[in-house]
């Protein structure tokens, strides 16, 4: 069908939900993406010591490729998608350093396959 993206056919029979935008790694950035999970690791915190309660695995850091329209973000500013993995937002002690670092404000339900 030519008026899909893909030329599939049957394919304006399908409600998209979204897109995935792929980026080229010639195109793309360098950045640092801190993934956050839940600070506590018990489900009542209070009941223990407070360091042991606490979650060793609550913060996860990556290295990752994003758009290069991305380097213009600012503290404050849109929060921006990250395929499947949440929506990320600047980190605002590292902003206008030379490595951009983006922190996952909110993770994404998964709802794929339902």
């Amino acid at each position: 069908v030519p008026d899909t993206k893909s030329g599939t056919p049957g394919a304006d029979a399908v409600k998209v939900k979204g897109n995935i935008t792929w980026v080229a790694v010639a195109d793309a950035v360098p950045a640092e993406v801190r993934l956050y999970e839940r600070l506590f690791a018990a489900d009542q915190p209070g009941n223990g010591e407070l360091l042991d309660e606490l979650n060793k695995n609550s913060l996860t850091t990556c290295a990752a490729y994003v758009e290069p329209s991305l380097a213009a973000a600012t503290v404050g500013g849109a929060g921006f998608q990250f395929e499947r993995h949440g929506y990320f937002v600047v980190d605002a002690k590292t902003a206008g350093a030379r490595t951009l670092v983006f922190n996952r404000a909110a993770g994404m339900r998964d709802g794929w396959g339902k």
